[in-house]
């Protein structure tokens, strides 16, 4: 319970933190005028139309990147899977640097490159799940290695446009890949706060099962856990989530590596309370990175993806010292 209570102060303390500070400081009286509708100025610009939006795509991406995580490395029982090592993030900037090169923004601006990433997530998981089912069982090893090797296929095309596109859609391409959370459009900031919230509901229905697959698929199935179906749906879910995160926000890494990690070694690994520790915190990890990416040259702005990588890369290099210390 303390842990809850902890997790939930500090994602409260990130979304004030992220309401009052940018390169225009906005007072926390005139945040509440605001929110009662007695102030209209330009405070109530930034405010509902660039932080609030922010929050929540952070809310939504964060949680949703980190019970990916989650799910992942309960299936392969290893902690350093994320979201993105089965190829799903290549996938996607693959399709939203062809959504460049094409000049497809153009035709819906406003979700061009969100439907493109998704579409090129898509392209990813559809042959990764049909390579590796084998008479009806999903071949854990298969898809790992497979996953990686079309990431590994996807970002060398990427890097091949790179090298043939001109200088605005190389900013385009680049600043998308390094991950932002700048997307306003509040459909689809719906879409991915819907698809996270259902989706954690999803994933805990089969938080024993994951517990169980901590023993090994055997012992799960002595169990009495229905492993196959299992292990599918928990790639759809996980693929779903990755999916949608990246599309709407680029590739933010570490944050599906780094926060289940750490989750898991304060709460000894019981999945009924990792999933929604997991959520909270990677929200609050997300949020406050997407607030000192805004601040920390401000003007100037940094993309998330950038912070999150250092951030969360220290973070796990000392924990993982740590660690090898104490075993010693």
């Amino acid at each position: 319970m303390t842990l809850f209570l902890l997790s939930f102060l500090c994602l409260l303390f990130s979304f004030i933190l992220a309401l009052v500070t940018g390169s225009v400081s906005v007072s926390f009286e005139t945040i509440l005028s605001i929110l009662k509708g007695d102030y209209t100025g330009l405070e109530s610009t930034i405010l509902l139309d660039v932080r609030i939006p922010r929050i929540i795509l952070g809310l939504a991406v964060g949680g949703a990147l980190s019970i990916a995580g989650v799910i992942l490395q309960s299936m392969f029982r290893n902690p350093l899977v994320e979201p993105y090592t089965l190829g799903i993030s290549g996938g996607a900037a693959l399709g939203a640097s062809l959504c460049v090169i094409l000049k497809a923004r153009g035709i819906v601006p406003d979700i061009s490159m969100p439907v493109a990433g998704f579409i090129g997530a898509i392209s990813v998981i559809i042959p990764l799940y049909l390579i590796n089912i084998r008479s009806g069982f999903l071949k854990m090893e298969g898809l790992l290695l497979t996953g990686v090797m079309i990431s590994f296929i996807a970002s060398s095309l990427v890097m091949l446009l790179l090298a043939i596109s001109r200088a605005e859609e190389l900013h385009g391409i680049v600043f998308w890949i390094m991950g932002s959370l700048e997307e306003t459009e509040w459909s689809l900031i719906s879409i991915a706060l819907f698809v996270s919230i259902t989706c954690l509901f999803l994933s805990y229905l089969f938080a024993n099962a994951m517990n169980a697959f901590v023993l090994g698929e055997e012992e799960a199935a002595n169990l009495g856990i229905d492993v196959e179906r299992t292990k599918k749906i928990l790639f759809l879910l996980a693929s779903i989530l990755t999916g949608c995160s990246v599309a709407v926000s680029g590739i933010i890494g570490f944050v599906g590596l780094v926060v289940p990690h750490f989750v898991r070694l304060a709460t000894g690994g019981d999945h009924r309370i990792m999933l929604i520790l997991s959520y909270i915190t990677g929200a609050a990890f997300l949020i406050l990175s997407d607030t000192l990416a805004r601040t920390v040259i401000s003007p100037i702005e940094l993309p998330v993806g950038v912070i999150t990588g250092i951030a969360g890369g220290i973070i796990f290099i000392y924990a993982f010292g740590r660690n090898r210390l104490k075993g010693q």
